[in-house]
């Protein structure tokens, strides 16, 4: 069985700067899109920084932010559409029409201090302009995988998938955008029915839930052709850099300050296990990192920059806290996004 040791003294990484503080799965996917359309962002990043507003009860920021919103989807409007496919720009229209009633609604409730229909509201939002942004995606893989991994499956996309467990079901989005390869040997273990049956092999509170150790000798997928044990790179993506780093952690690249485009920063972060002698001999295990704010202030803990984090439970999450050595895996299904599984190059 593979251990996540992280927790070895380390001064330099425990000097890390606060750094990234968002810890919803949505804003964080939303933010890992490849896209590059700064119009949009703009308007979705003002609709997002109104949760510290929030808290505070600073309603006069949160009206303003709200306007702001209004006034950058009527002015951008135009910038926005010239950067869909033709062939989609009638969809984005009646999106962005869309949008532009919920942002009025969102201004009212702003103005009325109603907080649970304003939090609706920016949820609907936000879920518009993901929308649009969804349309801005190009056909075509953003990146070009090392030649070295051809062997190795791979996620050219999203895939949202169910892991059913003996305390209940997950909903998670497991995002080959960003981790294509540890994505890939994920959905398509998902695929062949690897995951069934298989127990939580460790369970840490505040910490994490290991599973994917299969029974008998092997501790990961063996290739039914090869008669070998597949191994899948540690596999880590960084924003202003086009394609991930592999097999190397952000302490050997000396990143101690960066923050992955996919941070484990939220409960039911989805992390790929490998050894502690190797980074590159991760296989089938994978775990639910278990977020705790004050143990794990996100942009601070010591796994970001050492494991692959390749998607976030986003429904049920609150089963993680109930779930020990005594529970399984019952299955992962895998609901949308396999046909952007490639069996390899």
């Amino acid at each position: 069985m593979f251990c996540i040791d992280v927790f070895k003294p380390n001064p330099v990484w425990a000097a890390l700067p606060t750094g990234n503080r968002i810890k919803d799965p949505y804003e964080i996917l939303r933010n890992a899109l490849p896209i590059e359309q700064k119009d949009l962002r703009e308007l979705q990043h003002k609709l997002e920084e109104t949760s510290e507003n929030l808290r505070g009860n600073r309603w006069s920021a949160v009206s303003k932010a709200a306007s702001r919103s209004k006034f950058l989807l009527n002015n951008r409007k135009q910038k926005i559409l010239a950067r869909i496919p033709d062939s989609q720009k009638n969809e984005a229209r009646l999106i962005i029409s869309s949008l532009n009633e919920t942002i009025d609604n969102l201004i009212e409730a702003s103005n009325s201090q109603s907080k649970n229909t304003f939090l609706d509201l920016r949820r609907e939002s936000l879920e518009q302009i993901e929308s649009i942004e969804m349309l801005l995606i190009p056909n075509q893989f953003p990146y070009d995988i090392p030649n070295e991994f051809d062997d190795l499956p791979r996620l050219l996309g999203r895939a949202n998938v169910i892991i059913e467990t003996s305390k209940g079901n997950l909903s998670a989005i497991i995002d080959g955008y960003n981790a294509p390869l540890t994505s890939g040997a994920f959905i398509d273990l998902a695929l062949k029915g690897f995951y069934e049956k298989l127990p939580i092999v460790r369970a840490e509170e505040f910490f994490v839930l290991q599973t994917g150790d299969p029974s008998g000798p092997d501790i990961g997928y063996i290739n039914p052709e090869t008669k070998e044990e597949r191994k899948v790179p540690l596999e880590i993506r960084i924003p202003n850099q086009k394609e991930p780093i592999y097999n190397e952690t952000f302490e050997e690249k000396g990143l101690y300050t960066e923050t992955p485009i996919l941070p484990f920063a939220t409960l039911g972060t989805l992390g790929w296990a490998h050894s502690d002698n190797s980074v590159d001999d991760g296989s089938s295990q994978f775990f639910f990192f278990l977020y705790e704010a004050e143990l794990n202030p996100a942009g601070r803990n010591l796994i970001d920059g050492r494991y692959s984090a390749f998607g976030y439970v986003i429904e049920g999450e609150d089963i993680l806290n109930e779930l020990d050595v005594n529970d399984q895996i019952i299955s992962v299904k895998v609901i949308s996004g396999q046909d952007k599984l490639q069996p390899h190059a």
